[in-house]
């Protein structure tokens, strides 16, 4: 089985893209549209990636990955995933303290990509 990969958005649509996009490339891929079951899957499975989506209805993304990360120690690459200008993303990601983004506008192609870089 391939590496793990949390997938949040609150869009179905593009969740079942990206999903299918890195299940078709070998990843293990769970998607969850939603804060509740977010956090129930973070504390009770480990992942080697979460791609999080900033514009999410309860909280914005890196609000949540924040507290993933700082209060419930999710250990492992968190990178914000959206379609916000790459220069809001770079400051979200310094100010979550988070390892990077990954564009939507870029396309499933090159995001599959660049999660195959990023997890080897």
């Amino acid at each position: 089985m391939g590496k793990r990969i949390l997938v949040v958005d609150d869009s179905e649509l593009i969740l079942r893209a990206a999903a299918g996009a890195l299940t078709r490339a070998g990843f293990d891929v769970t998607a969850v549209s939603d804060l509740g079951t977010v956090m129930t899957n973070a504390e009770e499975r480990s992942y080697d990636l979460v791609l999080m989506d900033v514009q999410m209805p309860q909280l914005y993304g890196d609000d949540i990955a924040s507290v993933l990360r700082n209060k419930r120690g999710l250990r492992g690459p968190i990178y914000l995933f959206s379609s916000l200008p790459a220069n809001e993303l770079a400051e979200r990601v310094a100010d979550a303290q988070l390892d990077g983004f990954i564009s939507k506008n870029d396309g499933l192609d090159t995001m599959v990509a660049r999660v195959r870089e990023l997890l080897g």
